[in-house]
Order: C-alpha cells, then sequence, then structure tokens
C-alpha cells in the first residue's frame, strides 16, 4: 500500500508566493515492481519486470533492480502497468463549454475560458492522460500551469489558434456578418480563442509566425468544412495551395509541421502536395489517397468518439454533416489497415461536457476495427511518436509513450487487464490505481 503526494500545502504556498515558487523539490526515485507491463508497442503483457523512476524520467527497466536510497517502493500486485494515454485531437477551452454557451450576450471570455481549459485539464488527467496535442483553443494557461504544478494536468502540445479562412471551419460567424477588414465584429470563434481568421498568403504568414511566438508546438490549419460550423461544406477545399504552402514554410522554418483538418479526398490531396504531415479526420479518403499517405509518411489522426456524441443543439444542417462524414469510418480504417499508416490516438470531444467526461470511451469504439493492443499502442508510442513531429518546438524533448531506459516516467497501473477488456478503462475512476506524470504521483489507490 503506497499514499499519494499531496499537493495542497504547495498550492497554498503558490498561492501567495507566485510563479517564482512554482517548481517544487524533486521526487523522490520510485522503484515499481509486481507489475505486468504493457511496453506501450508489443502486443504481450511483460512480466518479472521492475521500473526505476528517478528525476522525472524512466532510469532502468529490468528483473530484480534495487532500490536506490531513500527510494519509494510500489508493489503493484500483479496490476497492468501502461505509459500514460496520449490524445493527440483534444480542445482543451471548449471541452466543457457547452454549445449553447458559445454565443450570445452572455458568451464567455478568455478568462472564464482559460479557468475551464484548466478544469479540462487536471480531470483529463485523472481520466489517464499525461499528455495531451491541443489542437485548436486558448490553452496556454492551462499547459503553463501543469508545467510548473500549479494544477494536476498533463504535458500539453499547444497549436493555439487554429488557421482559418473567411466562411471556414473557423468562422462561427452569421452568414451576411462581413469580414473585420470590411468592418465586420471579431469572429466569435476568434474572441474565444479557437481560431485565427485570414486571407491570403501575407495574412497566413502572419498568422502563422503569431501563434509560433506565442509557443505553439505545431500549427494546425482547417482545409475543409466541419460539423461544428454551419456554412462551411465538408467537400469544399479551403484555402489554396499557396495558402497552405506559406504555412507550411514558416512551421518548418522553425522546425516544425502543419496538421490538417480535413475530410475529404480533394482535400488531403491537396494539403499533402503541400507539405502537410498529419491529417485530422480523413474520414472519406479513398485508397490513392491512402496510398499517398503512405508514400509521403504523412499520419492520420482520426476520431470515432465524437461522431457519436453530437449534441442535438447543433441543428439539422450540422447534424447531417455529422451523419456524412461518420459513414465514412469504416471504410478510412480499412485503407489505413491496409496500407499500414500511422494512426493515432484522438477524441474531439467538445462543447458536450458529458461526452468529454466519457472520453475513454474511445479506446471501446475503436475495437470496431483494432485489437486491445493496438488501440493501446494507438494512445502510448504511435501517438508519442507523432508528438515527436513537433522538432525544435517540442516543449518536452525525450521520448514519450514507451516504457523503456531514457523515457519520461508518464505511468498507470491498472487494475484489470485491458488487452483482454479495455472497456474497463471508462471506469476510470476504478480501474486506475495511479497516476503518474514525469516520476510524480497525481494519483494513488494502491490498497
Amino acid at each position: 500500500m503506497f499514499k499519494d503526494f499531496r499537493f495542497a500545502a504547495a498550492f497554498a504556498l503558490l498561492a501567495f508566493a507566485g510563479p517564482g515558487l512554482a517548481q517544487v523539490g524533486a521526487e523522490p526515485p520510485i522503484l515499481i515492481a509486481g507489475a505486468q507491463i504493457f511496453d506501450g508497442v508489443g502486443p504481450e503483457l511483460v512480466e518479472g519486470q521492475d521500473v526505476l523512476v528517478q528525476d522525472g524520467m524512466i532510469a532502468a527497466v529490468g528483473a530484480g533492480l534495487s532500490a536506490p536510497e531513500g527510494a519509494v517502493v510500489i508493489d503493484a500486485g500483479g496490476r497492468v502497468m501502461t505509459p500514460g494515454f496520449i490524445d493527440v485531437h483534444y480542445h482543451l477551452s471548449l471541452c466543457n463549454v457547452p454549445v449553447a454557451d458559445m454565443a450570445g450576450s452572455n458568451a464567455p471570455n478568455l478568462d472564464y475560458i482559460g479557468i475551464k481549459a484548466a478544469q479540462a485539464a487536471e480531470e483529463a488527467l485523472m481520466r489517464g492522460y499525461t499528455s495531451l496535442r491541443d489542437v485548436g483553443g486558448a490553452s496556454w494557461g492551462a499547459k503553463l500551469a501543469a508545467d510548473r504544478d500549479e494544477i494536476a494536468g498533463p504535458r500539453v502540445w499547444p497549436s493555439l489558434r487554429a488557421i482559418s479562412q473567411f466562411g471556414g471551419h473557423g468562422d462561427a460567424n452569421p452568414r451576411f456578418m462581413d469580414p473585420r477588414e470590411f468592418g465586420g465584429p471579431e469572429n466569435n470563434l476568434e474572441r474565444l480563442g479557437y481560431s485565427r481568421i485570414v486571407n491570403g498568403r501575407a495574412e497566413v504568414l502572419t498568422a502563422v509566425r503569431e501563434q509560433l511566438k506565442r509557443g505553439a508546438s505545431q500549427i494546425k490549419m482547417h482545409l475543409a468544412g466541419g460539423v461544428g460550423t454551419e456554412f462551411d461544406p465538408i467537400d469544399g477545399r479551403q484555402f489554396t495551395a499557396d495558402e497552405i504552402r506559406a504555412a507550411v514554410e514558416v512551421a518548418e522554418g522553425f522546425g516544425t509541421y502543419v496538421t490538417a483538418h480535413v475530410y475529404t479526398v480533394d482535400g488531403v490531396k491537396q494539403a499533402i502536395e503541400n507539405g502537410v504531415k498529419a491529417i485530422e479526420h480523413g474520414n472519406l479518403i479513398n485508397e490513392e489517397i491512402a496510398q499517398m499517405m503512405a508514400e509521403n509518411d504523412v499520419w492520420l489522426s482520426p476520431q470515432v468518439v465524437v461522431y457519436l456524441t453530437f449534441s442535438p443543439d447543433l441543428g439539422p444542417v450540422r447534424l447531417e454533416k455529422g451523419r456524412m462524414v461518420s459513414e465514412g469510418l469504416d471504410t478510412m480504417f480499412e485503407l489505413a489497415k491496409k496500407y499500414d499508416l500511422k494512426i493515432a490516438f484522438g477524441t474531439d470531444v467538445v462543447v458536450n461536457p458529458e461526452a468529454c467526461a466519457d472520453q475513454n470511451r474511445e479506446f471501446v469504439e475503436r475495437t470496431k476495427w483494432f485489437t486491445p493492443a493496438e488501440v493501446l499502442a494507438q494512445a502510448t508510442s504511435l501517438s508519442g511518436e507523432l508528438l515527436q513531429l513537433s522538432g525544435d518546438r517540442n516543449p518536452y524533448p525525450g521520448k514519450i509513450g514507451v516504457i523503456e531506459a531514457g523515457a519520461h516516467a508518464d505511468l498507470l497501473l491498472i487494475d484489470g487487464n485491458p488487452l483482454e477488456d479495455i472497456s474497463i478503462l471508462r471506469d476510470y475512476e476504478g480501474s486506475l490505481d495511479l497516476i503518474m506524470k514525469a516520476g510524480k504521483i497525481y494519483k494513488d489507490d494502491m490498497e
């Protein structure tokens, strides 16, 4: 039995002392023995191996490891150890804000959005997500607070504002409202910190540079219509080749990459031809595009659960768009398997607090196409590999999503075997007995 570290005293000190004292003292070494290990890669559990954690990293993995002086020893009691989960398509600032609250006279401002993002970060960590790639939204405050250990939150790879065009997926204003350059107001999704509406190469260059200056680890572009906005058709291409190439050139110059929201054959093709490295969604691809993705080493970042949790508040137009893209899931995953595409794990649950609370349903829904071991690999080592595309802009250099010496010590101990029944992860309060990020324990129910 091992009791967790408590943070109340540290948080009280921070409240008075400010960020200068945010970095608390180093954690003692921790030796975890007696676990069955899913290392993030292999399909089988490994027994008889201990894991030594020191200075926030996995120092060693092996049989019969000795505990250093002052180390805490944890007997896992046969529980399954996995790397911390990774969600590479999340929106911290939108998760806990119902769609009905996004507009109107009582719409929240960025102060409120930041508070909700911090709450969403803590909740995601307690569901086992030690890392998130936030692909659009006001996530910087939650990231900074988690990095300073002022809140219990995951590592965050932020895109900050998604780059969108007038009339595109990041534009939620009414149909006949003029863009800013013609005297129109700030776009509602811009006001909430989600998007940056731009038109033309010069504006794209400025917007991408703005996000990188502010700390974006990768750039997110909207290259097609989406379900959450009303006036942008799914089949329409957004941005010209020159505009996309402009974003890619700036991102590459900063040592990182562009990922694109896009569903259709034409949209994905244009994205790949102009240097985009990851496709968010991709539901409507065909065989030609799947082969093109494989030949160009382009990642597929798909989601399932979001298409099962649409709120009726979206209205008939947006719900019909949701139906359209949902019907492509079977073909997309079949092609992804045929061409051995690199598949990451994401959920995209937004403006639906109930769906966010059931984030781990994504594990279950993917078993229609993949084994539990394959799904867990997508949520650990594969997503960890995708995060490395941030290159020079990676806020957390080093291996992530695997259990091996030299990797970040983001670990879970699970009561039950998710390789046999992955649905136990939906009951994260009952199944996740220990949650560790960077060698620090944030949940301990080891009894």
